[in-house]
């Protein structure tokens, strides 16, 4: 039976490997929208490689762009907001939620549709707004499959047994460029040496979190609320080889994990899948090859962010949006060359402990996560100008 598949985030890292998975079982899944952001030559060239139905631009300025781009195709198209729900709205069984950042967060909502089932690899829907997220989902009957490898990892160890007798749910990170540089070496790291990641391709902002291990710290969160555990059986394994991707201790001491080669379309294509696994034409794991897996403990005082992450995770409420908003702004500005690597935690940190005294309740709406990102992102705003240039050890 041929599946509907709409794509928001088709020109991103996730959205290419989509792609992959899509064009290798065409019989089985048929892309009705395609999503991107600024791109429009980009988009317009994956909604013919995919035959969609319709493709929406979120930068409205793009508009004529992606219509010349389409032009003769017979492919519909809109650019801006209203486009992109437009896109959302469409019949489609499945949802691939793949927008980077809190640009994600409204069209993934508004995504939850009765019986569909959503794909999701933006974290902000679940660090932003997980409560409000995952009971809108439960009331519609959507059905939540995560994309992240380690999520994923994590369904497929927690199918073995009961919630109730987890001890911990562990995933694990390669480390990141600076696995093994002392602190000293990594409060001089450019912009440019934080984004080359040892194992993944991702955007630059995902590859700067993960150099910082706050994209581990967010994957907890994300994970809490995908599992319903609480921060106490939660924890982070840093492992080089990027094999294990997640493994669950249980209580009468086994372990089951999951294992695969680091390669985004195997996920990709369990979240795809139907009652059977698609086939896919990839590279077999082989152990004897690979011949040693190892594993760390993620050293939290070279790198502050996952303990601020996991702070928030232990503080509840709209910490953990506050943390997502911060990180989102100073990454922005290390980015740019404003400020210094240890700069990125320490802005994180101060944001919020600006907060944390107000006791703000974790966000019943979308639309109360967006505005506690807001006055979050200001807040952090206001604090770069006096450290930049500064260097921090």
């Amino acid at each position: 039976m041929t599946r509907s598949l709409t794509i928001l985030g088709a020109t991103g890292s996730i959205g290419r490997s989509t792609a992959d998975v899509v064009l290798a079982h065409r019989d089985e899944l048929r892309v009705e929208a395609v999503v991107g952001g600024r791109d429009a030559a980009a988009l317009g060239k994956v909604a013919r490689q995919l035959g969609a139905r319709f493709a929406a631009l979120a930068d409205e300025r793009g508009g004529e762009a992606l219509r010349q781009a389409l032009s003769g195709s017979g492919i519909e198209s809109g650019a801006g907001e209203a486009a992109v729900l437009e896109a959302v709205e469409r019949d489609a069984d499945i949802v691939l939620a793949a927008i980077s950042g809190t640009a994600g967060l409204a069209p993934t909502h508004a995504a939850l549709k009765p019986g569909r089932r959503l794909a999701l690899a933006n974290k902000e829907s679940l660090v932003c707004a997980g409560s409000a997220f995952m009971a809108d989902a439960s009331r519609l009957g959507v059905a939540i499959i995560p994309v992240d490898s380690e999520h994923n990892a994590l369904e497929h160890a927690l199918a073995a047994g009961s919630n109730r007798d987890v001890e911990k749910a562990v995933i694990t990170a390669s480390g990141g460029p600076f696995r093994t540089w002392s602190r000293e070496r990594i409060a001089k790291a450019t912009a440019k040496e934080a984004s080359a990641h040892p194992v993944w391709s991702m955007g630059s902002k995902i590859n700067i979190d993960s150099a910082t291990l706050m994209n581990k710290g967010l994957e907890l969160i994300e994970a809490h609320h995908l599992f319903d555990l609480g921060a106490e059986r939660l924890d982070v394994l840093v492992h080089p080889e990027a094999i294990v991707h997640g493994l669950v201790q249980w209580c009468d001491g086994a372990v089951t994990a999951g294992l695969a080669l680091p390669d985004m379309k195997v996920p990709i294509a369990n979240a795809l899948r139907d009652e059977t696994r698609l086939t896919m034409d990839l590279p077999r794991l082989d152990l004897a090859a690979i011949g040693r897996l190892s594993f760390e403990r993620a050293d939290e005082g070279r790198f502050p962010c996952l303990s601020l992450a996991k702070a928030a995770l232990r503080a509840g409420g709209a910490i953990p949006t506050i943390l997502n908003a911060a990180n989102e702004i100073a990454v922005e500005a290390y980015m740019a060359g404003r400020i210094a690597f240890y700069d990125v935690s320490e802005i994180v940190e101060k944001v919020c402990s600006t907060f944390s005294g107000r006791s703000i309740a974790a966000p019943s709406t979308v639309t109360e996560a967006l505005d506690i990102d807001q006055e979050a992102r200001q807040t952090a705003r206001i604090l770069i100008p006096a450290l930049a240039g500064a260097t921090r050890l």
